[in-house]
């Protein structure tokens, strides 16, 4: 086993934050590992502040380009991203931690202000819409007050399933899961996890509803005038 801490303040907690000898590469690899669903010493850490850093830096020079100017975006979401599938959009500015640990399906669309902090994964399905100023988050900081001045945090994955619609405002917290889909409304908290086929909503986010074939008939469809 090994201790990670920062300091006395820190090194009185060590017995609250224990990573294994796996876990440990983070502070040996070019690339840190982030321990999920444990305890862990998130800030004041150089190796993923570095990280980071490369990551606003990819970020910044994205929301520099014409929003219409995709085959630059693409170039610069290819470094960015863990996972790209195809016809993939960001509508600038976009902003993320570290990038690699986003992976994105087929035809994803995120409108303007998208912000995701991923220490730990955040997946993306296939067919998935984000309305615009919505935050994806894996963070939590520690609850005691000693151990956040610390730097202590929490990374919790995040998973968003194929066909999934996220409305406007909306904010996802670590940890949740959101099954295929399922539409969250506009302005929605999401504090746990939701399942497929159904739409929720609120703060917190709760399922109000199922998905069911009536969905395809609530409008009509626009004809056009032939004559």
């Amino acid at each position: 086993m090994a201790f990670v801490g920062r300091g006395t303040l820190f090194g009185a907690l060590l017995p609250f934050i224990i990573l294994n000898d796996r876990e440990r590469s983070p502070f040996m690899s070019e690339k840190p590992i982030v321990p999920t669903n444990c305890f862990f010493q998130g800030c004041y850490n150089p190796a993923y502040e570095e990280q980071i850093r490369i990551g606003k830096d990819k970020c910044h020079r994205y929301n520099q380009l014409s929003p219409n100017d995709r085959e630059k975006q693409n170039a610069i979401l290819l470094e960015l991203l863990g996972k790209m599938g195809k016809e993939v959009i960001f509508v600038p500015p976009f902003w993320c931690d570290y990038g690699y640990n986003i992976t994105v399906g087929d035809f994803f669309y995120a409108n303007h202000n998208l912000v995701i902090q991923d220490g730990a994964g955040v997946n993306f399905g296939d067919n998935v819409f984000i309305g615009p100023n919505c935050t994806i988050t894996t963070a939590e900081h520690a609850i005691d007050p000693e151990m956040r001045k610390a730097g202590v945090e929490i990374a919790k994955p995040v998973k968003i399933g194929n066909n999934v619609w996220i409305g406007a405002n909306s904010v996802i917290l670590a940890g949740v899961e959101i099954g295929d889909n399922t539409v969250i409304g506009a302005g929605s908290v999401v504090t746990k996890s939701i399942p497929a086929n159904v739409v929720a909503v609120g703060v917190p986010c709760r399922v109000k509803r199922e998905i069911t074939e009536a969905d395809k008939t609530t409008y009509p469809f626009y004809q056009v005038n032939k004559t």
